[in-house]
């Protein structure tokens, strides 16, 4: 069932009022069948209902639009009330009684505030009544408008709802963008003060602080960079690819596995790849997302164990899967790995603004692919696919 299909059913079924009005309406009339309805131009669905005389809706059921009255009451907007359908001049060869057994029906348009037609307050019953008065037909348009009211109430309390988590996420997020945004800033903007201070003390130190300040400098541009490809993927439509044309990707996948063997040499990397089928991609932010895995497996990984990088591609789809042993990631953090500054539970004290597995994520949605991850004891894993052409 479409989702606001499902979400109208809802709605009708939050308001505490409806099965008492819907009791009033077999009560008071006598009929055994009453039901709020929501009708569009191609579908009619039972939101809820009472039924003593056996007609077989629940709650999410339909009708062939095509075959009710509320059809028409959808067109014109106006009520419809039949007292006996054999004796109606209208109705008696209409082919809705005839289709569904009834004799008596009473159908009333709920509204909208917008003016938008919600569906239907309607009742049937196989034997004739007396429903057209005054005090039935204003009892039932009294009806409808409280429950077009109460969903417009619940809309509006959804919407509020929504903007106060909005905000609420958006001041956490700001709250976290500067904290973490000053405090891994600090650490080389401190370490290039330093230098600078060394420097005016010890020239002769200039070849190994200017290497010190070096590193500063590519640190904080990384840093930047991924603030940069956050506020696209946050703010933006998402990160948006440079180029996207089939390329073998095996050379740049080696230069990735082999720039970060050269930052951790530490540590074993190794790689698997079968990559015989180009795929179409933009290159550069394929080995971007690769070296933000291989980065946070290094970092989180057991030290004494590999980290293995498979890679494969065929007609079908491209693979790029990153693993490591260690700890496995508590099932809460693991629900929480892509959001943007989460460092994870794990080791909460290593460095880095905690956006590379955001970005990585967002690169993955822009090249139409997913990015996944599985966490054992026996290790923790990160898989990404797309399709190749």
């Amino acid at each position: 069932m479409a989702d606001g299909i499902q979400a109208d059913i809802d709605a009708v079924q939050r308001i505490d009022a409806v099965p008492l009005i819907l009791e009033v309406v077999c009560r008071t009339t006598g009929m055994g069948f009453a039901a709020v309805a929501r009708v569009t131009e191609s579908r009619w669905v039972c939101c809820a209902v009472r039924d003593e005389i056996s007609f077989g809706l629940v709650p999410g059921g339909e009708l062939q639009v095509e075959t009710t009255i509320c059809h028409e009451i959808r067109q014109d907007r106006q009520a419809v009330v039949i007292d006996h359908v054999a004796e109606d001049i209208v109705f008696r060869n209409h082919h809705t009684p005839a289709q569904y057994g009834f004799q008596s029906y009473i159908s009333v348009p709920i509204m909208r505030a917008n003016g938008e037609m919600f569906g239907t307050l309607c009742a049937i019953d196989p034997r004739p009544a007396r429903l057209n008065t005054p005090e039935t037909t204003i009892t039932f348009k009294l009806f409808a408008e409280l429950i077009g009211t109460h969903l417009d109430a619940f809309e509006r309390l959804q919407a509020s709802e929504a903007h106060l988590l909005d905000a609420r996420q958006t001041a956490e997020l700001r709250e976290q963008f500067i904290a973490v945004l000053g405090h891994d800033l600090r650490n080389p903007l401190a370490a290039i003060s330093a230098g600078t201070r060394v420097l005016t003390k010890a020239p002769e130190r200039a070849p190994e602080v200017l290497g010190l300040m070096r590193n500063a400098v590519a640190r904080m541009s990384g840093l930047i960079d991924d603030v940069m490809d956050f506020a696209r993927g946050r703010l933006g439509d998402g990160l948006s690819l440079r180029s996207r044309s089939a390329q073998p990707l095996l050379p740049l996948v080696e230069q990735v596995v082999s720039e970060q063997r050269t930052t951790a040499p530490d540590r074993a990397i190794e790689l698997h790849a079968d990559l015989a089928v180009p795929v179409s991609c933009d290159a550069g932010r394929i080995a971007q997302l690769l070296s933000n895995l291989l980065a946070n497996a290094v970092a989180y990984g057991a030290p004494d164990q590999p980290v293995r990088v498979v890679a494969r591609s065929d007609a079908q789809i491209f693979e790029l899967s990153v693993s490591n042993a260690g700890e496995p990631i508590p099932a809460p953090a693991l629900t929480r790995l892509f959001q943007p500054f989460y460092r994870g539970e794990i080791e909460p004290a290593k460095q880095g603004l905690g956006l590379g597995l955001y970005i990585a994520s967002e690169i993955a949605r822009a090249h139409g692919g997913t990015l996944s991850a599985s966490s054992t004891p026996q290790e923790t894993r990160f898989v990404f696919s797309m399709p190749v052409r």
